[in-house]
């Protein structure tokens, strides 16, 4: 159990190439085992992008004028999105969990209206110094967690596997950025911590210097610390930021390229934000 006596954690599994399932899915068994309550979100980005590239489809990445970057999801990129995230590494994290006893459940922010989102009507795209509207983009930020389903499953014994997809108000499929569905699930099911497990030892001052490492940051310093991340880093900061404003005691940035990821973030590897 946590502090507050919740044993209740939300882990986020990074979808870049590096991040160790296996271990990760080991350490969930072996926490389950010990009581804890666990929702799995994970993302797919680098499968995705692998796929696409096979169909002759490759991504195309839009960078924002605040500077984050994400993929450009017109339907077609969707449909390569969903068959790679929720079609494949949905299905086999789920597998591998129940090789090791663990009886977990996949599902899309799309099932029973897990998560609801907005779709933006128009994404602002920095290119070449230029900005540029895009309308066809099939993205949207995440407003609403149905969290009667997610605490339906944890008791009934089911381990939740999240993928990153969501339905808009008008019944629409949406790519929505893992860790930020991370962040709103684990503030919407009150968890005490979030643990986002990425390919880095966690946030780095001098990217991508590992002797910068950042091990503890509170709340009120969250902007210098966007400020500091690079690339993807971005929004586990941001992740971060929304699930402590909403409630979440900490949020663990850890490595999940290392045995027992889980367990060694939360004895204190990685860079930890608290609220």
């Amino acid at each position: 159990m946590d502090e507050n006596g919740n044993g209740l954690l939300v882990i986020k599994l990074g979808g870049t190439e590096g991040v160790d399932f296996q271990a990760i899915c080991q350490d969930v068994a072996a926490l389950l085992g010990e009581g804890r309550r666990l929702v799995l979100v994970h993302g797919g980005s680098a499968e995705a992008t692998a796929l696409g590239e096979a169909l002759g489809y490759p991504p195309r990445f839009i960078t924002s004028p605040s500077g984050h970057t994400s993929r450009y999801t017109d339907r077609r990129t969707l449909e390569i999105f969903a068959m790679a995230v929720n079609g494949k590494i949905n299905t086999f994290l789920v597998e591998q969990l129940q090789a090791l006893g663990v009886n977990a459940v996949g599902l899309s922010g799309v099932d029973g209206r897990l998560l609801l989102a907005e779709r933006k009507e128009s994404v602002i795209s920095v290119e070449n110094g230029r900005r540029r509207i895009i309308r066809d983009d099939f993205s949207g930020k995440i407003e609403q967690v149905n969290t009667p389903l997610l605490r339906a499953l944890l008791e009934g014994g089911y381990t939740p596997v999240v993928a990153p997809l969501a339905l808009s108000h008008q019944g629409e499929t949406l790519n929505v950025d893992a860790d930020r569905a991370a962040a709103m699930i684990a503030a919407a099911l009150k968890a005490h911590t979030l643990i986002l497990l990425t390919a880095a030892p966690g946030l780095l001052r001098h990217f991508p210097d590992v002797n910068s490492l950042i091990p503890e940051l509170k709340l009120a310093q969250i902007e210098q610390a966007i400020e500091a991340a690079q690339g993807r880093m971005k929004k586990k900061v941001l992740g971060a930021q929304e699930a402590l404003q909403g409630g979440v005691q900490r949020v663990l940035i850890a490595d999940g390229r290392v045995d027992f990821p889980i367990r060694r973030a939360l004895k204190g590897e990685g860079t930890a934000i608290f609220a």
